[in-house]
């Protein structure tokens, strides 16, 4: 169903959204679903500039033994 929980099924989304539903309230809800949309878009960006970091850092020695 999602790419990022490849071993939960549709019963176990709907039973977890119905805890935080339990937890936090219908009025908190879209206040807990900005701050993890926010979170996740945070982790990814940092993960993508990690990534680029390491790629850029493995390219720099292939471009000296080239010259």
């Amino acid at each position: 169903m999602f790419g990022f929980l490849p071993n939960i099924g549709p019963w176990e989304l709907i039973a977890i959204l119905a805890i935080v539903l339990i937890i936090f309230g219908p009025g908190k809800l879209p206040d807990v679903g900005k701050s993890l949309g926010k979170t996740i878009k945070e982790f990814r960006k940092a993960s993508k500039e990690t990534t680029d970091q390491v790629e850029e850092a493995l390219k720099e020695p292939i471009k000296e033994t080239e010259k």
